[in-house]
């Protein structure tokens, strides 16, 4: 292999190696140029592998001096989350303690990193825990004996509480079994209670189980069970119980009593451990036996916990036992108390002086690192060790496993991400660069995304961050829990650092950091505002109406009101201010976003908490809340309308309310009532003359209403006939059913004028047919107010053409001919008509008529055309 083909290869594999092996996490940045880093030999990965059954596992240091001496581990509870998660310590409250003075005896709930570096210590007075565990979002969930919960979300004391309720206060809370999403908790007298989501907490009560002392128990997960809610595994007496939300359904097994109980990750089996030291691993359907091993100890283990899906722990005080397929056995001892913190893919084992992750070796791994190997990835590794001590045998490598080099490329990457150690994964990747480069096409992508999934690992793995995730479980997690934890440890600029690389939003850790200043600085307010403003200027997605409820929350208002002028959202800000009493402030802030929804819910608010009067004053000089409430309460609350009014002083709108209120009533005396207030409320008003003209309506219509009443009362013996019309529709009927004489009092006393008294007579006549009546009207009245063509008209339109041709046509004299002709075409009299245009000597009005005549009328028509014509 030629020195120019070498150099290509270590170019192009140091460009992005150089970057995934480095350690330091404070320059967490994108590396670039060539520079080979100088490594000590390492040894094999497969020194720390041993053999169990048919697999291999391991067995890998994370950390070492993780706690201090003087922690007496064996003394403690603890709690690991998922995912290599924090650590709580609670100390035991069975067990004795070393004493170490009073501040040493306070109880407390430490939480670690698993490199034992102390995140949060909450100091706990509320009484005696039962339950301490973790859900999958790394939320710390601690149970008391009388059923409170508290979910501590962030790792810094911050919590949201509730009750178990169904008896757990009386009862009291026995211990608890937890997975990702929810727990169980199982009181003193057996009853169990199911929590299946922590956002959302609520307590059901499972099915009644027997009576008796419970042995052991545990819980299988609703992901993994047919009916998808939790079930509960009971040891109670010789057998098992399975309980769920409806029955307790016992699986009758022999060679109890069962002193643990665990289900693997994937719920498909059982470990129970008897009491004279044999494990039994049974499907969780109880249905077929797996294995069985005698420990032959004499002593129960302390914990029994599942390593992965494949093989079963026993802890001791100091000792450990795997015990894999077939009963295969493997044992671990320690200088000290060693404790298990199952995880998805493996166990944590934690001790004062070390953390170790025990699991199986992956398969990848296994095929490149086995001994004797002789897989394409195996070989292509052994091609680069090669290249590197500039043999030709790397070629030979190459060529050997050509059909199969993309499957060994792809080996190789996965491999890397399984590596704990940096300098194997640089092998691996290496190996795999190498591979690909040989290749005509080959998509490096899955390549990439290794490199940076193994960059961030292995800068959160570092001992200051103390998160020694697995390819896996950062899978699992995903990138942005992963940003969450950091943000939780208030690691901002690592995190900053690790989104920018992933290309992931960064506002929220801002946002994090900025309400962490302004809970924890001691420096003026008006110091914080300007650092936060000026920190997160020009940083896209910055909420700070969550930095302004931070600032409220720790009772620093001033501060929060500062902050809120920097939201631009206006939504986001008045909330707050509404829950700060700033409530002039968020009502202009609504204003002036033009949002109406926004200001009806300011004004919504304002109106449940405020004082009346104090509701008001805040409308002043606001017009569009004074209309906006204005127009609701004309359909909700015509009393809030009232109030407006009156201290408005808008008596005139406050009147027309009640006489709107007035309409609306249908006794008689109500309305009067509702009348006389509206009247009353423009009495010492009546110098504008809009307002006087309106007092003097509504007391016409109280008069009005009385005057109903009375000839209701009458004429229809009370029937309310009357009632409700108005002034012209009550003369009408007074003229139609013939009380002529009335109508004209009422006229009179309500001075109805001339013009529209004469037309309600008219058309009360006209509907009536008192043709009589009208005849009269004509005879004795020479004038009419209104003319006498409406006569015509409405005696026309009631079809009477005589008495309209007789006798009206005539009496309208200020009409012209035509129109006194046209009248009497309308009444069918065209030799009237035509008698009317020849005294008038209008000859075309008349051969226009003769054009609309036909039969007999023509001939007339046409004898009086020539008589007005001149003769030749």
């Amino acid at each position: 292999m030629s020195k120019t083909y070498f150099n290509i290869i270590v170019f192009n594999t140091c460009v992005l190696l150089r970057s995934i092996a480095s350690s330091s996490i404070s320059d967490f940045s994108v590396c670039s140029g060539c520079l080979c880093f100088a490594f000590s030999l390492m040894s094999k990965p497969t020194a720390g592998w041993e053999r169990v059954g048919d697999r291999f596992y391991r067995k890998i240091k994370l950390y070492d001096a993780v706690f201090d001496q003087d922690l007496e581990l064996e003394n403690y509870v603890i709690a690991g989350a998922p995912c290599s998660g924090a650590i709580a310590l609670y100390r035991d409250e069975v067990k004795l303690h070393t004493y170490r003075g009073s501040q040493t005896a306070k109880s407390s709930i430490d939480i670690y990193s698993c490199a034992g570096k102390l995140i949060r210590r909450i100091n706990w007075d509320k009484g005696s825990i039962r339950g301490l565990g973790w859900s999958e979002e790394e939320k710390l969930l601690v149970v008391t004996e009388d059923g409170t919960v508290r979910c501590y979300y962030d790792l810094q004391g911050d919590f949201t509480q509730f009750s178990l309720g169904n008896g757990a206060e009386e009862h009291g809370v026995s211990s608890c079994r937890f997975w990702s999403s929810g727990f169980v908790a199982i009181l003193s007298n057996n009853h169990l209670i199911a929590v299946s989501h922590y956002n959302e907490p609520r307590p059901r009560l499972l099915a009644i189980p027997p009576e008796g002392p419970v042995q052991s128990w545990t819980v299988i997960p609703p992901a993994h069970t047919l009916s998808r809610s939790v079930e509960v595994l009971l040891a109670i007496g010789q057998t098992i119980y399975v309980v769920d939300s409806t029955e307790a359904e016992d699986r009758v097994l022999p060679n109890g009593p069962f002193k643990h109980v665990s289900v693997s990750p994937n719920g498909l089996y059982v470990t129970l451990y008897t009491e004279d030291g044999h494990v039994w691993v049974i499907t969780s359907d109880f249905q077929n036996k797996i294995g069985e091993y005698d420990s032959k100890a004499k002593t129960l283990p302390k914990d029994v916990q599942w390593c992965g899906n494949d093989s079963v722990l026993l802890a001791w005080e100091d000792e450990v036992h795997m015990i894999g397929p077939n009963g295969a056995v493997l044992k671990y001892y320690y200088d000290g108390w060693v404790h298990l913190l199952a995880d998805t893919d493996g166990v944590r084992l934690m001790t004062n002086d070390v953390c170790e992750f025990l699991q199986k070796v992956p398969d990848t791994t296994e095929d490149v690192f086995k001994l004797g190997s002789t897989s394409p990835a195996s070989v292509l590794l052994d091609a680069i060790d090669q290249l590197e001590k500039k043999s030709p045998k790397a070629d030979e490598n190459i060529q050997l496993i050509r059909p199969s080099l993309p499957d060994a490329v792809a080996a190789c990457v996965q491999a890397a991400g399984q590596e704990y150690s940096i300098y194997w994964q640089k092998q691996l990747l290496k190996a795999a660069s190498f591979g690909k480069s040989v290749l005509d096409l080959y998509s490096s992508d899955d390549f990439i995304d290794m490199c940076e999934k193994l960059r961030v690992l292995n800068a959160v793995r570092d001992y200051r961050i103390g998160l020694p995730l697995s390819l896996e479980q950062y899978e699992r997690l995903t990138s942005e829990n992963l940003i969450q934890r950091l943000i939780n440890r208030r690691e901002y600029l690592l995190a900053i650092r690790v989104s920018d690389y992933l290309r992931l939003p960064t506002n929220k850790i801002y946002v994090h950091w900025a309400a962490q200043k302004v809970r924890n600085s001691t420096a003026p307010e008006d110091t914080i505002c300007n650092t936060v403003v000026k920190k997160l200027a020009n940083k896209r997605g910055i909420s700070f109406e969550l930095i302004a409820r931070a600032a409220y929350d720790e009772g620093r208002s001033h501060l929060a009101t500062q902050l809120l002028n920097h939201e631009s959202r206006a939504g986001k800000q008045v909330p707050l201010l509404l829950s700060m009493s700033e409530d002039e402030l968020a009502l202009d802030k609504a204003i002036a976003s033009g949002d109406t929804d926004l200001v009806y819910f300011v004004l919504i608010h304002l109106k449940k908490t405020l004082p009346l009067a104090s509701f008001f004053r805040l409308l002043t000089h606001r017009p569009l809340a004074t209309a906006l409430v204005e127009a609701s309460a004309s359909d909700q609350d015509q009393s809030l309308l009232k109030d407006l009014y009156y201290q408005d002083d808008r008596l005139l709108d406050g009147a027309n309310l009640l006489f709107s209120e007035a309409l609306a009533q249908t006794a008689p005396q109500t309305k009067i009532d509702k009348l006389k207030l509206a009247s009353n409320a423009l009495k010492d008003n009546t110098k504008d003359p809009t307002s006087s003209l309106y007092h003097k309506s509504y007391q016409e219509a109280q008069a009005l209403i009385r005057l109903q009443t009375s000839l209701d009362s009458d004429l229809h013996a009370g029937e309310k006939v009357y009632t409700g019309l108005s002034l012209n529709a009550t003369l009408h009927r007074l003229i139609l059913t013939t009380h002529g004489k009335r109508a004209n009092k009422v006229a009179s006393d309500f001075r109805v004028p001339e013009k529209t008294f004469a037309w309600i007579r008219l058309r009360a006549l006209v509907a009536k047919r008192d043709w009589t009546e009208l005849e009269e009207i004509a005879s004795k009245n020479k004038k009419s107010s209104i003319g006498w063509e409406p006569y015509f008209n409405e005696v026309l339109g009631a079809g009477n053409t005589k008495l309209a041709g007789g006798i009206f046509v005539a009496k309208c004299t200020g009409l012209t001919a035509r129109e006194r002709s046209e009248m009497w075409v309308k009444c069918g009299m065209i030799a009237r008509a035509g008698e009317e245009l020849a005294k008038a000597k209008d000859v075309e009005g008349l051969e226009d008529l003769r054009g609309r005549a036909s039969g007999g009328s023509v001939v007339g028509i046409d004898r009086l055309i020539a008589q007005l014509r001149p003769k030749r």
